[in-house]
């Protein structure tokens, strides 16, 4: 192929993973109400091994459209579990780490920029009999994930406002808190759920149409997209 057939090639490999992010973003939030938390993150593994293994057996199959397909889902599980980890950690964590807690996503892409540019040396992974492990390197955290999130509770808000388990989200505070005396935030929990008792989950759309809102969420849409489109993800 000619040199312009392989740049836009590299940039199809570079722009799909955003792609996949779009798609797995927008069901996040019915996966993550329709199955709990706990499970909807379970469930994000399912694409990351998928995209593992393409992109690990591209090079053997001497298929370049397994890199493209990996890529592909390899965004659609970013989409999905960036957005149920700040519900889930949110969540599970007290009020006086809730900020601290929720930070752990953007504290962990970080590290994993890191340790991939680190893997990604030709004195490391960088050549080209090795390079399919660092294009499979995400099976890793997807694997310790499937063995050590089924011992995790679920999370108490999803247990006691969208489940009703009273007892169940007592006791998912104590493993998660300890024994101490955590009513405070249980009753708290409680109020919000009394709060929007009979009130309907808003959609995107809806969220665009309050006026409340409108003007803080078109905000956060600007600068999440100048962030993709000054191509940080290309350099």
């Amino acid at each position: 192929p000619s040199e312009e057939m392989i740049t836009l090639m590299w940039s199809f490999v570079v722009s799909i993973y955003s792609i996949g992010g779009l798609l797995g973003s927008l069901p996040a939030g019915y996966l993550s109400v329709r199955f709990g938390r706990k499970k909807a993150m379970l469930f994000v593994n399912i694409p990351a091994l998928l995209s593992a293994a393409l992109m690990g057996l591209s090079r053997l199959c001497g298929s370049f459209e397994m890199i493209i397909a990996g890529r592909l889902f390899s965004g659609v599980c970013g989409g999905l579990a960036l957005n149920i980890h700040f519900m889930y950690a949110g969540e599970c964590a007290p009020r006086n780490l809730r900020g601290l807690i929720t930070i752990t996503a953007s504290t962990a892409i970080a590290l994993g920029k890191f340790v991939g540019f680190a893997l990604g040396l030709r004195e490391v992974l960088g050549v080209d009999t090795l390079w399919p492990i660092l294009m499979a390197f995400n099976a890793l955290p997807a694997l310790v994930q499937l063995l050590t999130l089924p011992f995790f509770p679920e999370s108490p808000r999803y247990l006691l406002i969208d489940k009703k388990d009273k007892e169940g989200c007592i006791k998912a505070v104590k493993q998660l808190w300890g024994d101490g005396d955590h009513m405070a935030e249980i009753d708290d929990m409680m109020a919000e759920r009394e709060a929007i008792r009979g009130e309907k989950a808003k959609s995107v759309c809806d969220l665009f149409r309050d006026k409340g809102v409108r003007w803080q969420l078109i905000t956060l849409f600007l600068v999440s997209s100048c962030m993709q489109l000054i191509g940080i993800n290309v350099v």
